[in-house]
């Protein structure tokens, strides 16, 4: 039928004509356009040929904007996943075992003659201290402020200690890296300690010293789980801390220890 044209009215076209395989494309991506609704609704502004009246009417945007929207849809909520919920992929390694009740190298006294095992008082303060003179037990150049403050004034149990190493693959900080250690996190002072005096002078060991930091999760003085880190500078080794929370990532290649 052939459309007559009264004067001074114009005739709106039909607005849009999808084919079935645009459909199709449309009802998988519902969810897509449902959340995409939320942020952007185009309106189009129609004259009505019958009531004679301009009327709002609130329309999908087209194919081609879906498309390019579910796109950077996908896109951003990868970063996302990919900044703040990725794994910190720790890869297990050998297991230590460490004693404070025998000097390095010392053999374990058989089980018949070992004397009654006993705890013994590990004060931090006595232990942790900046010396890199010939005779001290071990080499420490530096102690950060934040680790003298909250962790130099414990006193912990001295007892042999078995710690599990890691490596870890990707970038991560000390949140990601203890969610996927779990209840198994926690080290003490006194561990870190007795794998100190086995690398007193930046041997190899356990710990790395290659400029890489090596990492216990520890409680402080006042009972709150903290970061501490050890990395061998060449005069001897550094010692700092800071909290769980803290937001910087620690490297690919830091070996991490836990129980």
């Amino acid at each position: 039928m052939r459309r007559t044209l009264l004067p001074g009215r114009r005739v709106v076209p039909d607005i849009l004509h999808f084919s079935s395989n645009e459909f199709l494309a449309l009802s998988l991506t519902r969810n897509l356009i449902f959340d995409l609704q939320k942020q952007f609704t185009v309106y189009l502004v129609l004259e009505s040929a019958i009531q004679g009246r301009q009327t709002m009417r609130r329309l999908a945007p087209n194919l081609c904007l879906v498309i390019v929207l579910a796109a950077s849809s996908f896109s951003a909520r990868a970063d996302e996943n990919k900044s703040g919920g990725s794994s910190a992929s720790l890869v297990p390694r050998a297991r230590i075992e460490c004693s404070l009740k025998r000097k390095p190298g010392e053999p374990l006294d058989p089980p018949s003659t070992a004397a009654i095992p006993h705890a013994e008082s590990f004060i931090a303060s006595e232990h942790f201290k900046e010396d890199i003179t010939p005779t001290a037990p071990v080499k420490i150049s530096w102690l950060g402020a934040t680790f003298a403050r909250r962790f130099a004034v414990k006193v912990e149990a001295a007892d042999d200690t078995s710690l599990q190493t890691h490596v870890l693959n990707n970038p991560s900080n000390s949140g990601q890296i203890l969610g996927e250690l779990g209840a198994r996190a926690e080290s003490k002072l006194a561990d870190i300690w007795c794998l100190l005096r086995l690398q007193a002078n930046g041997e190899s060991g356990a710990l790395q010293t290659n400029s890489a930091p090596n990492l216990f999760f520890v409680r402080d003085g006042a009972g709150d789980l903290g970061v501490v880190d050890a990395l061998w500078g060449g005069a001897g080794w550094e010692i700092g801390a800071s909290p769980v929370g803290n937001q910087r990532a620690w490297t690919s290649g830091t070996r991490v220890f836990s129980h």
